[in-house]
Order: C-alpha cells, then structure tokens, then sequence
C-alpha cells in the first residue's frame, strides 16, 4: 500500500468511526426510533448517502463493531493450536474483555448502560441482533464442515457452532443485564462474565471436546 492509498484508508476509518460515534451518541440520548438516518449524517457533517456507503442498515450504525468481532472468531479457530478443541479456541477468544468493557472508569460504565437501554428497548435493534448471531453460527459451521471435510447432510458443524454462538448470546444478555443495574461496576461484570463463561464452556468441553481437534 503507497502513501497515497494509506492516507485515503485513515480517512475512510476516521469518517467511519466519526459516523458511528454520532449515531450511538444520539441513539443513546434519544432512542433509537426516535433518530433518523438524515439526522445522523447531518450532526456528522457528511451527506446520508455517505453513511450507507458505510453502515448498509441504521442498525448497522450500532452493530458495526460486530462484523470485526466475527473476523477474529474465526481466525482464533481457524488458527488454533494442533491438538486443540474448537470449543476452547473459541473460549479463549469470546471470554477476552475488550473494548469498553475493559475500562473501568463510571463515565464509561455510564455510556454503555445508556447504549444497553438503548438496545433493549428497541424490537429492530434486537432483531437484528439476532440475524448477525445466526450469520456467525453460519460462518462458524462452514469453517468446521470445510477443515474436517464433513460430508454433506452431516449437521454436527452446524450444531458444534450453534451452540458455541448460543453461549456467546447467553453471554451478551447477562452483561446487558448486569449493565441495566444500577451504578453498574466494569470490573466486577468482567469478572463474572469470566466465571459463568468458563463454567459453560466447561460443560461443554465434557460434551464437545473430542470433536474437531485441529490435526
């Protein structure tokens, strides 16, 4: 990549980040039905065709850190250690604190409960939440079906992904939950998102780990 071409990347991801901040910023200060897309890009100072270039759906404007999230799931099991179960690939990468929740200062822990209201009071944020976990237990399955070469109609990769995304779900919606508290605390909810994420992948790693061991 020459000069030129990095410069004009920094700026794509700065006008990216600025569009995304905007968005959450209002989002959370006044719901997500109540802001529109025209609004957004107005506050952001860029055209609203430019925030679809970016962000395909509003929801997305609030997801985007989701589709980074994916890339490195599946290259945390794609790039496993011979001999490990892709049960504790996956652990070891979904149970890393990142982002804002490893912060641990109140002003932090006050953003992230405005955006977890935010979102649990909006039907199409949820929903689409939902479709973007379902596209990673997809991405999941097809990585295990390729690297054990599974023959087709064998559902077990689907299943094995399935699952492990149910967990990564189960998981989000306790942190939401801990954060919807009162005077939420960043560093005990990383702490227990730690011990009830091991305690499942535990219990799944009795049940599942023999299954896909890297060769």
């Amino acid at each position: 990549m020459d000069s030129s071409e990095g410069l004009r990347e920094r700026k794509k991801q700065k006008t990216r980040g600025l569009i995304s901040e905007t968005a959450r910023r209002l989002f959370a200060e006044r719901g997500f039905e109540a802001v529109s897309v025209s609004e957004v890009a107005k506050e952001a100072e860029v055209s609203e065709t430019t925030v679809f270039n970016y962000f395909p759906t509003k929801e997305d404007l609030v997801y985007e850190g989701m589709e980074r999230f994916e890339e490195g799931m599946l290259q945390a099991v794609r790039e496993r250690p011979i001999g490990e179960s892709v049960v504790r690939a996956f652990g070891r990468f979904v149970l890393r604190i990142r982002g804002a929740l490893a912060a641990e200062d109140e002003q932090t822990a006050g953003s992230l409960a405005k955006i977890s209201r935010m979102i649990a009071s909006s039907p199409a944020l949820l929903a689409r939440e939902k479709e973007i976990l379902s596209r990673y237990g997809e991405s999941l399955g097809a990585l295990l079906a390729k690297e054990l070469n599974a023959e087709k109609g064998d559902i077990r990769p689907a299943v094995v992904a399935q699952t492990l995304i149910g967990l990564h779900a189960s998981l989000i919606a306790f942190v939401r939950s801990r954060l919807l508290e009162q005077a939420p605390d960043l560093h005990r909810i990383a702490r227990e998102v730690r011990a009830q994420g091991g305690k499942a992948l535990t219990l799944l790693e009795e049940g599942l780990g023999g299954y896909a061991l890297k060769r």
